[in-house]
């Protein structure tokens, strides 16, 4: 996981700590590492900030003569990384739901993302994280359009055992998931779960379409699923999500395949949206909460 960029990682931090810690000699290395960061598709933006918090905390500062410079910058580069990746808001899906279950008010998640992105099997593990943790759960086949969607869902929920809620194809989608709430609120039923079409993400029927079933369900979370082996499109389609849409939180997929992780990097800084949890498998439970202090750590420590 993320082996290009831990090397990049590696060697800036042996680097920087042959260095006297000057302007001169870490703007040159600085420069080299931010290339490093763009070509592991970490937004240029991100790279910039990265680099210029490492420069911050490092430049002419004093430090003992028999210091350990190397843990000195790997600690300055984990907070770099760390502060990056840490949005302003924190969001707990099982807190909601526990609290929603108390004023007997079902918790509606809508799922944005564009085909390919693992978005149903995503909204699987997390149904099955809500099961694992005592809550009911019922699915939304709101993709009325990609064929075999509605059979996809299907499927994963026989293997949950619960049940999805449905039309047939071509119908409105709105239509699905506000049926879906009502079903969830006459059967006492926590969570509800809105899988939607991702046809492209500059598609503004599309974005009419998820604009109007957001109006009419009015979820508590919209979460965007997000493929992180697309590198820095993943990015572009997040900025795009966000702006036309708005969402409040992502999940970002195939992350354990992701030899560069700059999406990882990159999302949270330039949506100001947390990631939430990490796909890093096949299985249902291969859905993983996202901590920033557990990513830096692990791309600094290169384990």
């Amino acid at each position: 996981m993320f082996e290009r960029l831990k090397q990049g990682i590696k060697n800036v931090v042996e680097k920087i700590s042959k260095s006297e810690f000057s302007t001169k000699d870490l703007e040159s290395i600085l420069d080299e590492f931010k290339l490093q960061l763009i070509a592991n598709d970490v937004a240029v933006d991100v790279a910039e900030k990265i680099c210029e918090k490492i420069k911050e905390n490092l430049i002419n500062k004093p430090h003992p003569r028999f210091e350990n410079k190397t843990s000195l910058v790997r600690d300055t580069l984990k907070e770099s990384i760390k502060s990056i990746m840490t949005a302003e808001t924190d969001i707990d899906i099982l807190k909601l739901a526990a609290l929603h279950k108390t004023l007997r008010k079902p918790l509606v998640i809508m799922f944005v993302g564009i085909n390919g992105t693992g978005k149903t099997t995503t909204i699987a593990k997390v149904a099955r994280l809500m099961l694992k943790n005592g809550f009911g759960v019922v699915l939304a086949s709101a993709d009325t359009y990609r064929a075999g969607a509605i059979e996809q869902i299907e499927e994963h929920a026989k293997r949950l055992g619960i049940r999805v809620i449905k039309h047939d194809y071509g119908a409105d989608p709105a239509a699905v998931a506000y049926d879906a709430v009502r079903h969830a609120e006459a059967r006492g039923i926590d969570v509800v779960l809105v899988d939607t079409a991702g046809r492209m993400q500059t598609n503004r029927n599309l974005m009419d379409e998820l604009k109007k079933i957001k109006r009419v369900i009015q979820p508590e979370l919209t979460i965007m699923v997000v493929d992180a082996l697309i590198g820095n499109d993943a990015v572009q389609q997040a900025e795009t999500f966000s702006s036309a849409l708005g969402f409040d939180a992502s999940i970002l997929t195939k992350v354990d395949a992701d030899v560069k992780g700059g999406s990882s990097l990159s999302i949270p800084f330039v949506t100001g949206k947390p990631i939430i949890y990490i796909g890093i498998g096949q299985s249902y439970d291969d859905l993983h909460k996202f901590d920033p202090e557990w990513f830096s750590e692990k791309l600094i420590s290169g384990q």
